[in-house]
This record gives C-alpha cells, sequence and structure tokens, in this order.
C-alpha cells in the first residue's frame, strides 16, 4: 500500500532516510499509519458485529451447541486413573458446549479405555454426571477412577474369580466407574444418587462407591444380584441414545446395552414415540436406522455387543419441541425372559 498516497509536499522535495525532510515526514508516515489502521480497525469492528449477528458461525453464540444431558457439569474435571496411571486436569467442554477431543481422549486412557476401540469408548453422558457431582459436592475436587472400561473378557474373568462384577455390566459400555470424591464420603455420594432418580448407584461400605448411567437403581454387596440369575436371557436389556437432548433435523445414534445372551433377533424398523404430559406415547414415525452390522432381512440377527452400537438415524428437521422415546422390538426370541420390545429413556427435542 502506498500510504503517502494523498499527501502533498513541497516541490523538488526529496524523501528518504538522508533528506532534511526526514522529520516531518516521519511524522507524516506516523499519522498515516495511524489513519490506515484506525480505518482497518473499523472495518474489523464492523466484520464482528455482523458475524455476532450471523447464525450458524462457530464461536458466536448462535452456534453454541445447547445442553447435550440432563445432567452436566461445568466442563471441567480432575481425574485421576488408580490402574491406568494416567490423569486429567483441565477443561473437556468449551463454554459455547463443544467438545475437546483432545481433552476426551485423555479422559479415555484416565478410564484404561482403549483409544483405537470403538467398543470402549467413555460415554459422555457418564464424563458428564461424574462432572455434576464434583461440582454438587466439591468444585476441582480430585476424582479417583479405580475401576473405568472393562473389556467383556475381563468382566469375564472378575465373574470367575469370585469377584462382584455383574454380566450385564455397564463397565463393558464405557457408562460406569468405580469412584472416590477426595474429601467426600462415599456413602453420601451413593444416598445423593439414590435421591436423584437417575442412574445407577452401588456401595460396598468400602471407599468408593460405582456411580453408572443406566437405569435407576440401587444396591450394596447384599443386594447386588451378582450370582443370581437377575440379568439372565437379556432380561435386563436396555437401548440408549448419545445424547439427552436433540435439535430438529440432528444425527441420533443408538446403541443396546446390559446384554448376556446372543445371537439377539431385531425387527429393522423403529418407532419414535411423543410423550404427553401425562406419560401417554403417541407414535409420530417409523424409521429404519442405519446398523453397524446386517440389517437388511425381515428379522436381523446380531451375535455381539459390538454389532449392536452406533446405530444411526436422522431426526426429522420438521420434528416438534417436545419428549420423546425410540422403541425397538424384538424377533425369533431365543431367550425365554428376553422383553418383547423396550423404548430409550426420555430424550427432549428442543
Amino acid at each position: 500500500m502506498d500510504i503517502f498516497r494523498g499527501l502533498k509536499f513541497p516541490p523538488n522535495t526529496e524523501i528518504g532516510e538522508n533528506s532534511h525532510f526526514w522529520m516531518d515526514t516521519n511524522v507524516l508516515f506516523m499519522t498515516a499509519m495511524m489513519m490506515v489502521r484506525a480505518s482497518r480497525t473499523a472495518v474489523l469492528l464492523l466484520a464482528a458485529g455482523l458475524l455476532l449477528t450471523m447464525p450458524g458461525l462457530p464461536g458466536t453464540a448462535a452456534a453454541q451447541d445447547p445442553q447435550r444431558f440432563f445432567y452436566t457439569g461445568d466442563g471441567r474435571l480432575h481425574l485421576v486413573g488408580l490402574k491406568s496411571g494416567k490423569t486429567f486436569s483441565g477443561r473437556y467442554r468449551a463454554e459455547n458446549g463443544l467438545y475437546d477431543s483432545t481433552a476426551l481422549l485423555t479422559i479415555q486412557k484416565v478410564f484404561d479405555a482403549p483409544a483405537d476401540t470403538p467398543l470402549a469408548q467413555i460415554s459422555l453422558r457418564l464424563i458428564e454426571f461424574i462432572d455434576f457431582l464434583q461440582d454438587h459436592f466439591k468444585p476441582a475436587a480430585r476424582i479417583e477412577i479405580s475401576s473405568g472400561w472393562r473389556s467383556p473378557a475381563y468382566n469375564t474373568h472378575l465373574r470367575e474369580t469370585g469377584r462382584l462384577a455383574a454380566s450385564a455390566s455397564l463397565h463393558q459400555y464405557g457408562m460406569a466407574a468405580d469412584i472416590r470424591i477426595a474429601g467426600v464420603a462415599s456413602r453420601r455420594v451413593w444416598d445423593y444418587v439414590r435421591q436423584l432418580g437417575f442412574g445407577g448407584a452401588g456401595y460396598y461400605h468400602g471407599s468408593t462407591v460405582h456411580v453408572d448411567v443406566g437405569p435407576a437403581r440401587s444396591w450394596d454387596e447384599k443386594t447386588s444380584g451378582v450370582g443370581t440369575d437377575i440379568s439372565t436371557d437379556n432380561k435386563l436389556i436396555c437401548l440408549n441414545t448419545d445424547f439427552d437432548i436433540y435439535r430438529p433435523g440432528e444425527a441420533l445414534a443408538l446403541r443396546f446395552t446390559r446384554m448376556t445372551a446372543f445371537p439377539i433377533g431385531i425387527l429393522p424398523e423403529f418407532v419414535l414415540e411423543k410423550l404427553s404430559d401425562s406419560g401417554a406415547a403417541e407414535r409420530t414415525a417409523v424409521f429404519r436406522p442405519t446398523f453397524a452390522g446386517e440389517a437388511q432381512s425381515p428379522c436381523a440377527q446380531f451375535a455381539d455387543i459390538g454389532q449392536l452400537m452406533n446405530i444411526r438415524w436422522h431426526l426429522p428437521d420438521d420434528l416438534p419441541g417436545g419428549r420423546y422415546v425410540i422403541r425397538a422390538v424384538f424377533c425369533n426370541k431365543d431367550w425365554e425372559y428376553m422383553p418383547a420390545a423396550i423404548t430409550t429413556p426420555v430424550l427432549e427435542i428442543r
């Protein structure tokens, strides 16, 4: 840019570092630069004002993701993995609601979960719930993870060696953890989760408490049901969504959990039902989600946990706000105690 364009000098004036005019031109130079900077600042401020009013741009208020879960924390955690030896301290979710993939990868390691195994992905719902508990009891407190993710093989090994490990354990799905919040009695945590009526809470009268983001229930070492037929024949099978709260048109992921017997037959058509204020369900849509495994036959058969995760569907763009559930129906049932159909926990469209 020619910063001297438009400036008038006396005839035959030399402009340069060896000229007598240097001091004057230096002043002119600084004045011109201030004019340029002022103009540039005005343009930037104008552009910033326009950006802040445009929806859908990263970093703007309109682009912020909504709250994704019913129970959330402030987006910060201080975690110590007693088995993994890994730690995490900091923010895993930005103020605009977006998750930090690098932070989540570190949290995976704290939970002793391999990053390259889809089955081992730690549930965001669990991370947020632990954050919620931390903020409730003692913000910024250190949380020790004594048991995070377990492979199905390791979970079976624990059972075979007489340990308190349920055959339908949610540790196998990255949806459970045994924790201790520094400075907080585990009995207090157990009592509080029970009162919430959300998720699972197990207490064995030690220094840790089991928390999970499955159905609401609680137990201790006398009532855990481990070693009984409580989960025989997929009696406790569940269907879960990746989030609690969605917007119309967004992608939604489903997975089945708490399975104990295979194969499992599922009708390929699922049903979206809207709940009224009284709790009555009204059929809103019938859809065919995309399965990770084969699901083309009238009664698709699935042989393991991995085939029943990452089931995808897009919510309709014109879906009204409200409370919904998704229903799945089983077929060719080989297991006596398996339910005929199940629904997800309530999800909200906002």
